[in-house]
């Protein structure tokens, strides 16, 4: 059996996974989230991002799989916090490299380990990991403790993509940034392996006309429903 057709669970560990398109709030929802349970959090998207621009910083085309997957296997933890991965070319690209299989497959086993071991926060151990991205409940782990889909209009997800670019000093024009949100969300959700899509039993949260607090505590109050069943 291929790692993306494994069911296994991660042991011992409780995992929370979110998914959604681009500037859906998943994001912000998993920080929170982390914060308030004492999670380990992963940002998933950030390791395509790495692998984006390693791939970009040796010259090479996102679209080769070759140069992509070789990128990838690159990756370590210490690349996920480096600022130059917000940059809106590598935010392009890393759409496209996440499209290829070899990257997906290279990548999986670095989330797969994150969510049996998660690693210990700065003040103690973890109760257990969160990760957000695009295939959590559908691939990485299919056997999550809860699964969350977080979406929103492509207008209200440019909208706030829009905002974040101009406040961080950046230039942007709102129809471009909705025409890259549009272009990103066919690409995740047309691409053969792992498209994104949210799994069957995973709790959809739209966020187009609720706000962050409000998403925050729905989310918690699910997931404190299961921790406390799970303690029983």
């Amino acid at each position: 059996m291929s790692p993306q057709q494994s069911n296994e669970r991660p042991v011992g560990a409780f995992v929370i996974a979110i998914d959604g398109p681009a500037a859906s709030g998943k994001g912000t929802l998993a920080r929170r989230l982390a914060a308030r349970f004492r999670f380990a959090h992963l940002d998933t998207g950030r390791l395509y991002r790495a692998t984006a621009f390693l791939t970009l910083a040796e010259g090479d085309d996102p679209a080769d799989p070759e140069a992509a997957a070789a990128a990838a296997r690159r990756i370590g933890p210490g690349m996920l916090t480096d600022p130059r991965l917000s940059s809106e070319p590598v935010a392009r690209a890393s759409s496209v490299v996440a499209a290829i299989p070899a990257v997906r497959a290279a990548l999986l086993a670095f989330q797969r380990e994150f969510a049996a071991h998660p690693p210990p926060l700065a003040d103690g151990p973890a109760q257990g990991a969160v990760l957000d991205g695009r295939d959590i409940g559908t691939v990485v782990c299919p056997t999550a403790d809860i699964k969350f889909f977080v979406t929103a209009s492509p207008e209200t997800r440019a909208l706030r993509r829009f905002k974040e670019l101009r406040e961080s000093g950046g230039a942007a024009i709102y129809q471009t940034v909705l025409q890259d949100i549009r272009e990103r969300d066919a690409r995740d959700s047309e691409r053969r392996d792992a498209p994104l899509a949210a799994a069957p039993d995973a709790v959809i949260l739209d966020t187009t006309a609720l706000d962050v607090e409000r998403v925050f505590e729905q989310a918690s109050a699910i997931i404190s429903r299961a921790l406390a069943d799970r303690r029983r």
